[in-house]
């Protein structure tokens, strides 16, 4: 009997080694390579058999564009994060916490589909699914149910029952007859990611798999997995909260910075179309510490809640402590108050939150934090119809923001009387039931609050 053929992956990154050491050059990581058995069989690969769309070499001005039609995936949520629809022949990598709403979100799309669809699972039985599909109350006519792990199983599957979309739960469930690693490690991931590929592009079969995180809260696996797929989505969410992000990290058909936003209930993921309205807090009452910013994430705008404690530091080292908002971030902004404004919270106590329990990085929720820091550090409340959009320097300068345009109508149709951005904001239209108050540096911020 011949001896099995090794190999050593890095489980981090994927990169290969001829022998087992401790660090992996391509990373940096430690203890992350482990050893592979890569021998395949001599047998060839019956299961792709797929006649290609294209054999031929084309000029760019002879390609068809009318055969690249979206498919709608009748959900607006995640249409606006895919580009306004699916790709006929893309692939699709969607990761997520566990229990976060995946599968529910995906057999939850296909279930309102008008086209004949298969639903892979490698992790639930089929009777699971059943309860989950009859608890959502979609169209179960169209949709087909298939519990196997094995990918030359699958294929044979797609031959025969041709469907027009593919769903695979999860990536990290499959193997193949040609590897003979265990399921999960790298090189099944990526043989099986590529032989789903292939079938993808051969057939122009849009194809939807489903990832597992890692504790460091990225798609498992090796790199070259986000690499060879078509679109990269991101399900993020916070347990105790009911609301659900979904953000594109990659994207070949579209732009990465729209997000869809959803409430988990009893019956299924429900698309937020006014996320504004739940992300501010209905209490009537002024409280200090609190500033509403006028965000933007893609074309979407978003009225965001900030909140901000600020308190004597009870310990010797201040603490700094942030919710869906970066700690670096603040660190800058509160070296900029002790420096250009005066204040001194060297020795405060500093918690920040974004309400709903959601993650931003748009910049211009530096004036909104820095507004919510200095209300509750003199205990002022901020006028609840005033929102900011600006960005600060470290200078203390008040640097514009763009979309202010979008910023505005969002906030005048939430009822807010005052926006407060740059001076260097280009010349905007005037809106009749909101005004606009520019200002030039962070002492201007405080002239104005206080």
């Amino acid at each position: 009997m011949a001896k099995p053929k090794v190999s050593f992956y890095c489980q981090n990154c994927g990169a290969s080694y001829s022998k087992w050491q401790g660090k992996c050059n391509a990373c940096g990581e430690w203890n992350t390579i482990a050893e592979e058995i890569i021998e395949k069989t001599t047998s060839t690969k019956s299961g792709k058999s797929f006649t290609p769309t294209t054999s031929h070499a084309q000029k760019i001005n002879e390609i068809n564009l009318e055969q690249e039609t979206r498919i709608s995936s009748k959900d607006q949520e995640l249409d606006r994060v895919l580009g306004d629809g699916i790709v006929p022949g893309s692939v699709i990598l969607l990761g997520g916490e566990p229990g976060i709403g995946k599968s529910t979100l995906m057999l939850q799309m296909v279930m309102q589909l008008d086209k004949k669809s298969l639903y892979i699972s490698g992790e639930e039985s089929l009777q699971q699914i059943k309860l989950r599909a009859d608890r959502i109350q979609g169209n179960q006519d169209t949709t087909y149910l298939l519990a196997a792990t094995n990918t030359q199983k699958i294929l044979h599957q797609l031959e025969k029952e041709k469907p027009d979309l593919l769903i695979i739960d999860s990536i990290q469930t499959l193997h193949t007859d040609y590897i003979d690693s265990s399921p999960g490690s790298i090189s099944q991931i990526r043989e099986c990611a590529s032989e789903l590929i292939d079938f993808a592009k051969n057939t122009q079969t849009p194809v939807i798999l489903i990832g597992h995180i890692n504790k460091q809260g990225s798609i498992a696996g090796p790199k070259v997995l986000e690499h060879m797929v078509d679109a990269v989505l991101q399900f993020e969410g916070d347990r105790n909260h009911a609301y659900r992000i979904l953000r594109s990290q990659k994207n070949r058909f579209g732009s990465t910075h729209e997000l869809g936003i959803y409430e988990m209930e009893v019956n299924g993921l429900k698309p937020v179309t006014n996320p504004s309205d739940i992300l501010i807090s209905k209490a009537d009452a002024n409280l200090s510490g609190t500033a509403i910013a006028a965000s933007v994430e893609g074309m979407r705008p978003l009225l965001i809640e900030i909140q901000a404690l600020v308190s004597s530091a009870v310990y010797g080292t201040p603490q700094r402590t942030t919710t869906g908002y970066s700690a670096k971030r603040l660190n800058m902004l509160l070296a900029v108050l002790e420096k250009r404004a005066g204040f001194k919270l060297a020795t405060k106590d500093v918690f920040l939150n974004i309400t709903g329990g959601i993650q931003v990085d748009d910049p211009a929720l530096d004036l909104a934090v820095v507004a919510s820091i200095l209300s509750s550090s003199e205990n002022i409340p901020v006028a609840r119809t005033t929102c900011f959009a600006a960005e600060i320097g470290l200078a203390g300068e008040i640097r514009p923001v763009q979309r202010i345009q979008i910023r505005m109508a969002e906030a005048e149709k939430m009822g807010f009387e005052q926006l407060i951005i740059s001076h260097q904001t280009e010349k905007i239209t005037t809106h009749p039931t909101i005004s606009v108050k520019r200002i030039q540096t962070i002492m201007d911020l405080v002239d104005v609050l206080f």
